[in-house]
């Protein structure tokens, strides 16, 4: 049921991504961008390493000039084949031969680039040793909108993305809960995602009665028992682009407590995406999921930002967090999920992906958002 990334664009959409992001570069005052292998060498050229070593593999891009991939000679043949190695020059280098000096002759010698965060020590530090005049900083400080806003095709990846988590809680719902190990239940999120055409789960997280006070509780051999409210929370990669959805279920009939927290919670994830349209602040959907949890007096509960950027991974900019002044933009996607965590009790969470639209936001998950009851 997986498709292949690589077949969903074309060499022009990967040169058109490249120039964007050399000419934000330039407007950000960097001399150029420096990508090593990670989700930003994916999400740019298509290409991603068989392998990541010691050897330098690393995409320059600047405006004016012809993107260049360094790679190591041996990894050259798979970097010829990636979807977008028609839009780009490589270089290729051979063991024994200086990749730095090699990838300094491309660039300013006394420029400041954007560096891809997860780039090795190892090489950034041969970098400034053949360029003592280069500095540096992190693509996620200097560039951090550089995914956020999807083209059509990436928001249709997403949408499917989304619907194969939904109907993973579909069929979630109907499996027994009570009497087996929260890692019981793990492993079916697991299976059905990859049913559904994930071809990589990042998190599957189930949080049975006091545990799901815990946001990041790791699934673990609690048993699940009558009575329990569960935090079900997972997602991963579907053809190289990310879900994330969370329900909160309840094994048996739930208390009035549980209800009304449950419903609070609702109400706040609504109000959050309600607040969703161009032009708006990140922090104003935070504001608006909090004010309601807060007016109905769990406002110290609710101890997480209310959303994340999404994409080519699971967790990116922009974040719904107060300070965070940020505009939406149409195409940006991102998480919803407000939360309430009663200490030694119980928790609830709910949430959506939403990509922004010309005059509000999208739900890309649709299932029920009301409590739904498990056996």
């Amino acid at each position: 049921m997986t498709g292949s990334t690589a077949a969903s664009f074309t060499a022009d959409d990967y040169r058109a991504r490249m120039e964007r992001a050399a000419r934000t570069a330039a407007d950000a005052g960097l001399a150029g961008l420096l990508v090593a292998p990670g989700p930003d060498l994916v999400w740019l050229t298509g290409y991603t390493p068989p392998a990541v070593t010691e050897r330098l593999t690393l995409l320059v891009l600047a405006a004016g000039q012809d993107p260049v991939l360094v790679v190591p000679a041996l990894e050259a043949p798979d970097a010829h084949r990636a979807a977008g190695a028609a839009a780009l020059t490589l270089r290729d280098w051979t063991d024994g031969k200086d990749p730095y000096a090699a990838t300094a002759a491309l660039l300013d010698a006394s420029g400041r680039f954007g560096i891809r965060d997860n780039a090795w020590a190892l090489h950034l530090l041969a970098l400034q040793h053949a360029m003592p005049g280069s500095s540096y900083a992190s693509l996620t400080e200097a560039l951090p909108m550089l995914r956020a806003v999807k083209d059509v095709a990436e928001l249709d990846l997403m949408a499917a993305a989304g619907a194969a988590a939904d109907a993973t809680f579909e069929e979630i719902r109907n499996v027994p809960f009570a009497g087996r190990p929260e890692s019981g239940v793990a492993a079916d999120l697991d299976r059905l995602l990859r049913r559904h055409g994930h071809e990589q789960v990042d998190f599957t997280i189930v949080a049975s009665g006091p545990n799901g006070a815990n946001p990041h509780h790791e699934a673990g051999e609690r048993v699940i028992a009558r009575g329990d409210m569960v935090v079900l929370d997972f997602g991963g990669l579907r053809d190289g682009y990310g879900s994330d959805t969370s329900r909160t279920v309840h094994v048996g009939e739930p208390t009035d407590e549980e209800r009304r927290v449950h419903d609070i919670v609702r109400e706040a994830q609504e109000a959050g995406f309600r607040a969703v349209r161009p032009g708006a602040a990140c922090q104003d959907v935070d504001r608006a999921a909090r004010e309601v949890v807060a007016d109905a007096g769990y406002g110290e509960y609710f101890i997480h930002r209310t959303g994340h950027g999404i994409g080519v991974t699971t967790h990116e900019p922009p974040y719904m967090i107060e300070g965070e002044e940020r505009p939406l933009v149409p195409g940006m996607c991102f998480s919803v999920e407000p939360g309430i965590y009663l200490p030694g009790r119980f928790g609830v969470r709910i949430e959506d992906i939403v990509t922004v639209t010309e005059d509000g936001g999208r739900r890309l998950n649709t299932t029920t958002r009301e409590l739904v009851i498990v056996e």
